[in-house]
């Protein structure tokens, strides 16, 4: 049996380069951010700031775990902190008008049509964002770190909850013991995307 990957919480803020970095370039070719910023050379700009306001967040509201050298990296949302509150909406509308521009319209489409498939009340740990450096895919860390924040959330009690907007993923994250709670697609063209849940 192969030994056990090591993931552990991204506390350092010290480091978020390199998660940032590791976040950029996974989701560079991701369905629904290619919708929202179809020019891939601006994606390629503007993912950095996406993610560097992502894990500012995810830090106060959940939890980052990550590999010791940022092949991985997963956000995690705690029960309850699922959805962003007056204080950090302020604080993140500047941030994302920088990253979004114009798409700032089909960014919001976006995020409103994800609340509005999850279920209530947001008594489950959220994955927001896992993602594996393209040069260390295929070789298990996306698996190790999903795993970690799933025995984060046994531990507590509680279910977890995901969205894909690659259908690719599907198998993995049944094999992790995810279900599917629901296929839709985003309005006006939009994405297509899978909300999946791993019951407690």
């Amino acid at each position: 049996m192969a030994p056990e990957l090591p993931i552990a919480p991204a506390r350092d803020a010290g480091g978020d380069a390199v998660l940032i970095r590791t976040l950029a370039r996974a989701f560079q070719d991701d369905p629904a951010l290619s919708w929202i910023l179809p020019d891939p050379e601006l994606r390629r700009l503007r993912l950095p700031r996406l993610f560097a306001v992502m894990i500012k967040a995810d830090r106060r509201a959940g939890m980052i775990l990550s590999a010791p050298n940022g092949e991985v990296v997963t956000l995690w949302r705690a029960p309850g902190q699922t959805k962003a509150g007056l204080v950090e909406t302020l604080a993140e509308g500047w941030p994302m008008l920088r990253t979004f521009g114009r798409a700032l319209g089909r960014a919001i489409m976006v995020s409103e049509a994800m609340a509005a498939h999850h279920p209530a009340p947001d008594d489950y740990w959220y994955l927001q964002y896992a993602g594996v450096d393209p040069a260390a895919q295929g070789k298990g860390w996306g698996g190790a770190a999903i795993r970690a924040g799933l025995a984060h959330a046994e531990a507590a009690g509680k279910p977890a909850l995901l969205e894909t907007a690659k259908e690719a993923n599907l198998a993995i994250y049944l094999r992790l013991g995810f279900e599917v709670l629901e296929e839709w697609q985003v309005p006006k063209g939009g994405p297509r995307f899978w909300t999946m849940v791993r019951p407690r």
